[in-house]
């Protein structure tokens, strides 16, 4: 009996730690945050720093595109309102937040036209 008790010494290191430090054995794990920073969080946070600039600019006769799919001008904008021309006589309000994106805008054309 006494035998197995020595066996279950500290090891030969003397320092009486049984594996790698603490920063070693976490390298995998920081290493996996970053590359799923880098690969997931940053593009969809720029996507999103995108967007908020691209609903920001809406200007009256911009050519915009719905998260439904619907396609028309702006004819009018509130704070978080827009209201959407589809067709002669038929306008749509919409949440501002609703545009999925910008097919033309009158911005764009006078920076063309310059």
């Amino acid at each position: 009996m006494i035998q197995d008790a020595f066996a279950m010494g500290p090891s030969a290191g003397g320092d009486g730690s049984d594996g790698p430090s603490f920063l070693i054995s976490m390298a995998p794990f920081i290493l996996m945050f970053l590359i799923m920073y880098l690969l997931l969080i940053r593009p969809q946070q720029k996507r999103q720093r995108d967007q908020q600039h691209m609903l920001d600019d809406l200007q009256n006769g911009d050519k915009v595109v719905t998260q439904g799919g619907i396609i028309g001008t702006i004819s009018g904008l509130k704070a978080d309102v827009v209201t959407v021309r589809v067709a002669d006589n038929v306008k749509l309000e919409v949440q501002r937040s609703s545009i999925s994106r910008v097919m033309s805008s009158k911005k764009g054309a006078k920076e063309l036209k310059e």
